[in-house]
């Protein structure tokens, strides 16, 4: 039996609800406003990027884009589509924690979460470390994480189930259930996924896994990049937008990052 980590297609349609060609024209933003130097951004690098949906995007638009994943699935699903597109795009199989590319880049963006697959401290720091060292001069790390209030609030900023439909496709997806509590010692909870994809004529096919998942706080980010010493906050936000990370419209924890000067 194979994961939703395992089956891209079905993975890309799970995330389907986000409007990507819209969170790269904010990426682009932030580039813009944050970079000390001006200029537009020429090259992008997706850690976890899974089906790398967001560097297929700043590739459409002419930026030489590369996305990393450790799962050889996700890299072989991100290629044919880049493939299928005609859009030029370097994929890499490899760690978020340990890789070693031979180029260096303007923008390094981690989405959807991907830092929950993260387990410690020292996993974190050594991810920062690395990303950190593919930044160009002036170059920015964008990091998306889930907001805090989704584990710690009494109302949590996003649904467990969701709903979604492409191309003629739809399905509804449960990503966690009530019992999937987050261990008080680890915080790290066992999110039990059920993806039911309607097939049409009464029939579906059903994914179900078991994902680890952990819940990194604000301040333990913080206690990370002390940590790791070579990158730092150059802005935060709740959302792909104006909105403030602490607002009530925050659904996001979206961290902006420079290399320290400190």
């Amino acid at each position: 039996m194979t994961g939703i980590y395992d089956d891209p297609w079905a993975y890309e349609l799970a995330c389907s609800f986000r409007d990507v060609s819209a969170e790269v024209d904010v990426l682009l933003g932030w580039c813009a406003r944050h970079r000390p130097s001006p200029g537009p951004v020429g090259t992008v690098l997706e850690l976890a990027a899974g089906p790398a949906e967001h560097a297929r995007e700043f590739a459409r638009r002419g930026v030489a884009a590369t996305a990393l994943d450790i799962n050889p699935a996700m890299c072989a699903y991100a290629a044919e589509q880049a493939k299928l597109a005609d859009v030029p795009l370097d994929v890499v199989q490899g760690d978020m924690t340990g890789f070693e590319l031979d180029r260096r880049f303007d923008l390094v963006v981690t989405m959807l979460d991907s830092t929950s697959h993260l387990m410690t401290l020292d996993a974190f720091v050594a991810h920062l470390d690395r990303a950190a060292a593919h930044l160009a001069p002036g170059g920015l790390y964008v990091l998306e994480m889930s907001h805090p209030r989704d584990r710690l609030g009494d109302e949590p900023s996003t649904s467990t189930g969701w709903t979604v439909a492409r191309g003629g496709v739809r399905a509804t997806v449960r990503w966690g259930e009530p019992e999937d509590r987050l261990d008080p010692v680890t915080q790290i909870a066992d999110d039990h996924v059920t993806m039911t994809i309607d097939l049409g004529g009464g029939s579906a096919r059903v994914i179900r896994d078991v994902v680890p998942y952990r819940f990194w706080s604000a301040t333990e980010l913080d206690a990370a990049l002390r940590l790791s010493g070579a990158l730092e906050p150059a802005a935060r936000y709740g959302d792909f937008g104006e909105v403030p990370l602490t607002g009530p419209d925050a659904w996001r924890m979206i961290t902006v990052l420079r290399p320290a000067t400190g």
